[in-house]
């Protein structure tokens, strides 16, 4: 067999509704859309960790974050961990990742230092848009030095604190404005984003690597949606912000709410911004399917398109993403187009981030290693009934949480405990766990949790009877 390519376009704060596809009557997206009709629509599929770093490696290693030691944010991935690039080296396949892959903590450290590898043949590392000397600032510096000024989305608050202590004076205009609750435009070229860039420098890697002939892994790490919600204007054009539906909210919280506390022009503003990203990035996914199309590779190259979490935008009277994963967080997009396999298929059972990366390897006819966690989708690529997964579960430093078709359940190291009936009005929002009715739902879900955790399990492998 001929292993296909792997083109993963990895987004940063993607909600699973934040695609028209997905149901969302506001938001433009026909690139993704297409990818969709011709591919399979997973719409269950929940990351395990509601932050980048812990939800990023456990994607890549197909494992879960408890059991790679990494349940939160500014652990560093151990340079040896076993990734998916790594998993596909032996079978020929040439790495790269193109932009943001978060494996260090990036606020403060020399972003000049040499990146450990972790298995990529390939690596232009750039996880904040125009904060650091890293990929993406030198290319802005080589194809257009007179918009250095115009890409950084402001240091994250940690990298100022780092500067100021350091003495570190980079040159660069970073805006004082770090988390507006407003859309931005983008300061510079439109072709010269961080998402622009992304697929810019894919599209030339994937292109040189079809002159080679060998098969190849592409990373599309883009940032985007991830706050704050700066895109070119005219993806900010695209919306009328007083046209943009607004969540829902139970009258507990909806009392709270006023003009300047989650109100209704503020909520909407938050969308035109997020909604703008995500259209810039459906522009470039449609560059790169391009791409795929004109060079006759696209029936040669499995496409999958994800994200590490999703954002609250204003739901909960929160931004951002994090405890205790509502779906919201926990729930993003999952489209794979895979060669040989017919597209146009929505498939509902829950899927895990987990279950990603030995499906990959099945595809690709490569055997998945006993440490991996997850349950390959390939039976049902090939037309195979749904996945009979009972739960999904997420996990961060200090509690769990597992998503049944109709409850979360959150149980935390001090013995409190969640229950949320996802079929009730505003059910995300109301805890049911001390109400008798829920009784036996409430010990059904303490056994699932249970059983998951048993099921996880990956002893060292023994070499011998004693």
């Amino acid at each position: 067999m001929k292993r296909p390519n792997i083109l993963l376009i990895y987004t940063d704060q993607q909600r699973w509704d934040a695609m028209g596809v997905n149901g969302n009557a506001d938001i433009q997206t026909p690139n993704l859309d297409r990818l969709a009709r011709e591919g399979i629509n997973f719409d269950h599929f929940f990351v395990q960790n509601p932050v980048c770093m812990p939800s990023r490696v456990s994607f890549l290693t197909g494992q879960y974050p408890s059991t790679l030691g990494i349940t939160h944010m500014g652990v560093p991935v151990p340079e040896d961990f076993v990734t998916l690039p790594r998993l596909l080296h032996n079978s020929g396949y040439h790495s790269a990742n193109i932009g943001k892959l978060h494996f260090l903590p990036h606020a403060n450290r020399d972003h000049n230092d040499v990146h450990p590898c972790y298995g990529f043949d390939q690596l232009e590392i750039s996880d904040e848009p125009g904060c650091y000397e890293d990929a993406y600032r030198a290319w802005v510096r080589r194809e257009a030095p007179d918009q250095l000024d115009h890409i950084s989305l402001g240091l994250p608050p940690l990298a100022e604190q780092w500067h100021r202590v350091m003495g570190i004076k980079d040159g660069i205009a970073h805006p004082d404005e770090r988390f507006p609750k407003h859309p931005l435009a983008f300061r510079g070229r439109d072709d010269d984003t961080h998402t622009a860039w992304v697929a810019s420098r894919s599209i030339q890697y994937m292109a040189e690597r079809t002159c080679e002939g060998r098969p190849f892994l592409c990373i599309a790490g883009i940032y985007s949606p991830h706050s704050p919600w700066v895109a070119p204007q005219r993806f900010l054009d695209m919306y009328d912000p007083d046209e943009l539906a607004l969540p829902s909210f139970p009258p507990e919280v909806d009392e709270k709410r006023g003009a300047d506390h989650f109100g209704d022009r503020e909520l909407r503003l938050a969308r035109q911004g997020y909604y703008g990203m995500v259209s810039e990035v459906d522009h470039h996914v449609g560059r790169m399917l391009d791409a795929l199309d004109e060079w006759g590779i696209a029936d040669e190259t499995l496409v999958v398109f994800t994200s590490d979490h999703g954002e609250w935008l204003g739901e909960h009277s929160r931004y951002g993403k994090g405890y205790p994963g509502h779906d919201c967080i926990s729930r993003v997009p999952l489209l794979m187009r895979v060669p040989g396999t017919t597209g146009g298929r929505r498939v509902s059972g829950l899927v895990e981030g987990v279950d990603v990366l030995p499906t990959l390897l099945d595809t690709c006819g490569i055997p998945a290693p006993p440490h991996l966690q997850g349950q390959s989708l390939w039976p049902v690529l090939n037309g195979g009934d749904d996945p009979d997964k009972e739960v999904a579960l997420m996990e961060a430093t200090g509690w769990k949480m597992i998503r049944s078709r109709d409850y979360r359940y959150v149980a935390h190291a001090d013995g409190r405990e969640f229950l949320y009936d996802l079929n009730a009005a505003w059910g995300e929002y109301r805890d049911v766990a001390s109400d008798p009715t829920y009784a036996d739902a409430l010990t059904e879900h303490r056994h699932l949790l249970i059983k998951r955790l048993i099921e996880m399990e990956r002893p060292r492998k023994r070499i011998w009877g004693y």
